[in-house]
């Protein structure tokens, strides 16, 4: 069964309980219950950050091919300088840089696009959902209630929400997907990159494009693997480093996919309003022994002392 936000509005109207209870069961019939089904030809980027350097190239590109708003706030309105993801940057270069070395390294940062991502599994309208076909995860309007669960869920704190807005976006990279459509060949950000540090192409090509490079280059790369290959179930996005994947800000996750977690926390949250039932039993079973007990203490008072005076 699909729920609409048109739907869950119309719902939300109703005043009462059963209102309240039938929301939640739809939106729990509503809600995925299995894990994404893998892409047919999933698509993706691999970015190595010994070949970037740090000319924000593909920053400057992404806003434009995505007609977001400059987010000059750190330049008091002169100059396109975001310091992180937010809800007018899809795309970022950023740098690390030891407090007790000379070693630093830039890094790119937009969407993963998990093979089985949490924001989508998470979403309750599914309002964020992955392509099939290319395995693009991608955000539609029409479905979103601006929940923000998607935030939340996410280990790699991609989703960023337009606080500032009338009618909110959530903003994340969607991998230019407008573009492809178009008959595009790449994404804004691989298609200006002057010296190749990020590429895209089909998930499997990049990552024997990727240990190609580790075999060719011994003791180059961290711990000479593929950041992405088994994180969170595999992602589409891909990286190489010569530094510590976590001192770039990418988190240490288990191989196993998000989602099952994600489905666990949804359901116990909205299936059949459980979560609010048992805070609502719970609290109504310590406000009557209270009252309970208020009228014992009452009773014995005035049994000591004669009826209390009139007011």
């Amino acid at each position: 069964m699909k729920l609409t936000r048109r739907d869950a509005l119309r719902s939300a109207l109703g005043l009462g309980t059963g209102a309240a209870v039938a929301l939640g069961a739809q939106i729990a019939t509503a809600s995925p219950k299995e894990s994404t089904p893998a892409a047919q030809a999933p698509v993706g980027l691999l970015y190595d950050a010994t070949r970037c350097i740090g000319c924000k190239a593909c920053v400057i590109n992404c806003q434009q091919a995505n007609g977001l708003e400059a987010d000059t706030g750190e330049s008091g309105g002169l100059h396109l300088m975001p310091t992180d993801l937010s809800c007018k940057t899809k795309n970022i270069i950023k740098l690390y840089q030891s407090p007790d070395s000379e070693e630093h390294s830039f890094v790119k940062r937009q969407c993963m696009h998990c093979a089985e991502p949490a924001c989508a599994s998470g979403c309750p309208f599914h309002a964020l959902e992955k392509d099939p076909v290319t395995g693009i995860v991608g955000w539609d309007g029409a479905k979103c209630i601006g929940c923000r669960y998607c935030e939340i869920v996410c280990p790699f704190e991609i989703p960023k929400f337009e606080w500032d807005k009338f009618n909110p976006k959530v903003v994340k990279c969607e991998l230019c997907r407008h573009l492809l459509k178009d008959g595009k060949e790449q994404p804004a950000c691989t298609a200006c990159c002057p010296t190749g540090a990020v590429i895209f192409g089909r998930r499997e090509d990049l990552l024997a494009d990727a240990h190609g490079r580790i075999d060719t280059n011994p003791g180059k790369y961290f711990e000479e693997r593929v950041y992405g290959e088994h994180e969170a179930g595999g992602t589409q996005v891909l990286y190489l480093s010569a530094v510590s994947f976590q001192k770039l800000g990418l988190p240490k996750l288990e191989t196993q996919s998000l989602p099952e977690y994600a489905n666990r926390y949804h359901r116990l949250l909205y299936q059949w309003m459980a979560l609010p039932a048992a805070v609502y039993v719970g609290m109504a079973a310590v406000i009557q022994r209270r009252f309970k007990k208020h009228d014992e203490e009452a009773k014995a008072i005035e049994e000591a002392g004669g009826p209390r005076d009139q007011l």
